[in-house]
C-alpha cells in the first residue's frame, strides 16, 4: 500500500514538473512582434511591410508592428535586429540593401552578416523612369542621350546601397557612359523631384513608381526583369528595348537575429507561408507590380542562400564605383 502511495506521489509531482516547465516556455509568440524596416516611411520597403504586417499578425495571433529605424543605407535597421535578442520577437523586414551594406560599411559595431534569413517575401522589377519632358521617348533614345550628354545628366538614388542605387550603377555600366549621380535621403523625395522635373533620371522598384507611369507624371522606358509585369503592361522589358545585360530585380526577405531558435524561425517561416498564400496580399502586390514569392527561397534555408549570392553578386560593382563608407 505504501509502495502504491509513494508510486501515486512520484506521479504526482512528475506531473507537476511537467506543468511548470510547460508554464515557464510559454508558447511563441506570447506578445507583439516588432518588424523593423531600415528605412522611411512611404518607400517601397515600407510599403510592402505595411501591406503583410497585418496578415503575418493574424496567423501568428500577435500583433506585428512596424518601426521605421532609417539610416545609413539600412544599416541602422539591420544592426537594430542583428544585436536584437534571438528571440524572435524582433524581426527584420530587409531588402536589396542587406546584400550591399558588408561590402559598403566596413567599420560597423555589428556583424552584418549576423542575421538568419526567414524566407523571401517578393521579388519586384525595376523600372528605369526619368522627368516627363526629358527629350527621350523610349530607351533607345534615352541611351543615346546619355551617351552624348553624360555627366550633364543627373540620376537620383535613395542612398549609396539602396536598391535603386545599385539600379542605377548596373544602368551606368551597361550603357558604358558615366553620369551625375545624385543620392537622396529616400525614394520619396527622388519621386518628388522627378515628378518636379528638377531631376532628369531615376531607377526604382515598380512598387515606388507604378502609380506615377500609368497617370504621367513620370515616364517609364523599361522593367528589368525578363518578363513584363501586369502593372506596367504598356512597358517593355531591358531585352525588348535594347539593352539586356540591364537585369535585376529588388527584393524583400524577412531576417530574424543569427541564434535564433529553430523552433521559432520555423513558426515565424509558416505564418510567412500563410501571408504568400493570402489572395488579398497577391493582389495589393500585383497592383504594386509585384507578387509573392515561391520555391526554395522561401524557406530559411533557401533564401540564406539566396541572400549570400546577391551579396557576392553586387560585391564587385560596388568596389568598382568607389563608393565605399569607411
Amino acid at each position: 500500500m505504501a509502495w502504491t502511495a509513494s508510486k501515486a506521489w512520484l506521479a504526482l509531482v512528475a506531473a507537476l514538473g511537467l506543468s511548470v516547465g510547460a508554464a515557464a516556455q510559454p508558447a511563441f509568440p506570447n506578445r507583439p512582434i516588432t518588424m523593423v524596416v531600415g528605412f522611411a516611411p512611404g518607400g517601397p520597403a515600407d510599403v510592402v511591410a505595411r501591406l503583410i504586417a497585418p496578415a503575418l499578425g493574424a496567423d501568428l495571433g500577435q500583433p506585428v508592428v512596424v518601426e521605421n529605424a532609417a539610416g545609413a543605407g539600412g544599416a541602422l535597421g539591420q544592426g537594430r535586429v542583428a544585436t536584437a535578442r534571438p528571440d524572435g520577437y524582433t524581426i527584420l523586414f530587409g531588402s536589396l540593401a542587406q546584400a550591399t551594406i558588408p561590402t559598403l560599411l566596413r567599420n560597423l559595431s555589428f556583424d552584418p552578416l549576423a542575421l538568419q534569413a526567414i524566407g523571401l517575401v517578393n521579388e519586384v522589377p525595376m523600372a528605369i523612369i526619368s522627368r516627363r519632358d526629358l527629350a527621350a521617348s523610349n530607351l533607345a533614345e534615352l541611351v543615346a542621350l546619355v551617351r552624348r550628354e553624360g555627366r550633364r545628366l543627373n540620376l537620383g538614388n535613395a542612398g549609396v546601397g539602396s536598391t535603386s542605387h545599385l539600379c542605377s550603377l548596373l544602368l551606368v555600366s551597361s550603357i558604358g557612359t558615366p553620369v551625375t549621380l545624385i543620392p537622396y535621403r529616400g525614394n520619396a523625395l527622388v519621386m518628388n523631384d522627378l515628378m518636379a522635373g528638377t531631376l532628369d533620371m531615376g531607377c526604382d522598384q515598380t512598387t515606388n513608381n507604378a502609380e506615377q507611369i500609368r497617370g504621367g507624371s513620370i515616364r517609364g522606358y523599361a522593367i528589368t526583369t525578363a518578363a513584363r509585369t501586369a502593372a506596367l503592361p504598356g512597358v517593355p522589358t531591358t531585352a525588348e528595348a535594347g539593352l539586356p545585360e540591364m537585369r535585376m530585380s529588388g527584393w524583400n526577405m524577412l531576417f530574424a537575429p543569427a541564434g535564433t531558435p529553430a523552433p521559432v524561425l520555423e513558426r515565424l517561416n509558416r505564418a510567412l507561408h500563410a501571408v504568400l498564400r493570402d489572395e488579398n496580399v497577391g493582389r495589393r502586390m500585383a497592383d504594386l507590380g509585384s507578387g509573392p514569392a515561391s520555391g526554395e527561397r522561401t524557406t530559411p534555408a533557401g533564401a540564406q542562400a539566396f541572400w549570400r549570392a546577391e551579396i557576392a553578386r553586387w560585391k564587385p560593382l560596388l568596389e568598382a564605383s568607389g563608393q565605399l563608407v569607411d
